[in-house]
C-alpha cells in the first residue's frame, strides 16, 4: 500500500502542496500529468530521494517520511536507470542483496529466478554497455525487484523505447506485477502505457490535486 496524506514538498521555487492519494496493496497505478507538474518529485520524495514539508507517506501501513531510503525498502526505477557502466547485469541484480548482506546462495538463487523472469539469463556475464533499450529496462528492473519489495515505482521507464519493445515490455510488466503482487506507481505521458497496465489511473493538476480516474 502506498498513501500521501497532504504532503506538501518543496524544491527551490517549486511547491507541491497538499498531495493526497492512496494506492491499494497489489495494485497498479499510473500517475499521469503534464510535464512540469511533479511527478518525478512525488515518486523521489515516498523513495526518500526528496524530503517533504508537511503530510505522511505511508508504506505498509507506517509513516516513512522521516525515514532513509534504505530503511523504506522501495524499489525504484528512475528514468535514466541510473545503470553502473563498470559492472555485469549479474553484478546489477546482486546489488541491493549484498548490501543487505545477503547468503551468497541466497543471492545465487534470486539471480537465477530474476533472470528467467525478465528474458536475461544469458546476458549476465555482460556489462550494461552496448545492452539495447528493452534489456537495458530489464535490467534495472531485476535490481529494483531484487530484494522483494513491496512497493515498485517507476518513473517513465518506457519513454525511450521503441513500439515493438514497448509493447514487450507491457507484457512483461504484467507478469511480473501477477507473480509478485508488487504495489506499482508508473509515472508516465503514455496514454498506451496506462490503457495496458493501469487498474487505477492518477492525474496530477497544477501541481495541486492528485485525481483518481
Amino acid at each position: 500500500m502506498i498513501e500521501l496524506r497532504d504532503v506538501t514538498i518543496k524544491v527551490g521555487k517549486f511547491t507541491l502542496e497538499r498531495i493526497s492519494f492512496r494506492v491499494e496493496s497489489g495494485r497498479y497505478a499510473v500517475l499521469m500529468g503534464r510535464t512540469g507538474q511533479g511527478k518525478t518529485t512525488i515518486l523521489e520524495s515516498i523513495c526518500g530521494l526528496k524530503p517533504t514539508v508537511s503530510g505522511q507517506i505511508m508504506v505498509r501501513n507506517a509513516d516513512v517520511a522521516s525515514w532513509t531510503p534504505g530503511e523504506r525498502e522501495i524499489g525504484y526505477v528512475p528514468q535514466d536507470l541510473a545503470l553502473f557502466p563498470t559492472l555485469t547485469v549479474q553484478q546489477h541484480l546482486e546489488f541491493a542483496l549484498r548490501l543487505r548482506r545477503a547468503a551468497p546462495k541466497q543471492i545465487a538463487e534470486r539471480v537465477a529466478e530474476l533472470s528467467e523472469v525478465l528474458g536475461i539469463s544469458k546476458l549476465l556475464q555482460r556489462r550494461v554497455q552496448g545492452l539495447s533499450g528493452g534489456e537495458s529496462q530489464r535490467v534495472a528492473l531485476g535490481r529494483a525487484l531484487s530484494f522483494r519489495p513491496s512497493v515498485l515505482l517507476l518513473d517513465e521507464p518506457l519513454s525511450a523505447l521503441d513500439d515493438a519493445t514497448r509493447q514487450e515490455m507491457h507484457a512483461l510488466l504484467r507478469r511480473v506485477k501477477e507473480s509478485t503482487g508488487v504495489t506499482t506507481l508508473h509515472v508516465t505521458h503514455s496514454e498506451s502505457d496506462a490503457e495496458a497496465l493501469a487498474y487505477q489511473r492518477l492525474t496530477l493538476s497544477d501541481g495541486k490535486s492528485v485525481e483518481t480516474v
